[in-house]
């Protein structure tokens, strides 16, 4: 069902209020007696990424990319699961060249009431090949990315860094290596977490694209590093 917030991206109270909903209520009975709730609670969102991907298009060259190809379905799979629970309780998006299976390095954000908000971009679940690609330019050139993950501006909106890293010392490289911090990082992803209170702010669209302008030189360094850097192949 379309609003006037679906056209002006705008998110509501409604819209958090159905996510918080199914989390008490994650069935699929629940489900189709509130599909109406669902169905309004989604074009908001549709309507919001619309607005993300205008927003990241001034900086950003997304070819062939439409809204539909960046949210994620609301339905979880299950199949090898023991949580049964058929939904999310978040809506997401994804947006890179081509949406959500773009395969490179993109900005995520994350729809979820009670301050579980987040954007999101950086190495997640890197394969071998990439994760070694990144431990070797950390050990032979740590400083454009330090100059990147450590600019004032940069820290101010992304304080927080997730992801896995090893106990261990990475095979070939010494324990006390100057970088060992960064060399044991498996997984490097930095968000920006958003209360209730800012996303139902008049222009929040504006402000993630806003976080998304300042990550860009991040998700370029390892868009770069991992799929157009031309070079001999990293040995295993």
């Amino acid at each position: 069902m379309k609003t006037k917030n679906t056209a002006n991206g705008q998110l509501t109270v409604q819209t958090l209020n159905f996510l918080r909903d199914l989390v008490d209520h994650n069935n699929r009975e629940w489900f189709q007696a509130n599909r109406a709730r669902y169905e309004t609670a989604k074009a908001e969102f549709e309507g919001f990424v619309t607005r993300l991907l205008k927003g990241i298009e001034t900086f950003e060259h997304l070819p062939n990319t439409a809204v539909k190809d960046c949210i994620f379905r609301i339905n979880r799979d299950i199949r090898f699961s023991k949580d049964k629970a058929p939904y999310k309780k978040n809506f997401a998006a994804a947006v890179g060249p081509g949406g959500r299976h773009s395969g490179r390095i993109d900005y995520y954000f994350h729809l979820q009431p009670d301050g579980e908000s987040f954007l999101g971009a950086g190495m997640w679940q890197p394969t071998p090949t990439h994760l070694a690609k990144f431990r070797q330019e950390v050990d032979y050139n740590v400083d454009e990315l330090k100059a990147i993950i450590e600019d004032p501006a940069f820290n101010a909106y992304f304080p927080e860094a997730v992801g896995e890293s090893m106990k261990t010392t990475p095979k070939g490289y010494s324990a006390d290596h100057p970088e060992i911090a960064l060399l044991r990082r498996k997984e490097l992803f930095f968000i920006h977490r958003y209360s209730d209170k800012d996303v139902l702010k008049p222009g929040f669209a504006d402000e993630v694209v806003k976080g998304c302008r300042l990550i860009k030189p991040y998700c370029d360094y390892l868009n770069y590093l991992f799929f157009d850097e031309k070079d001999e192949p990293v040995a295993l």
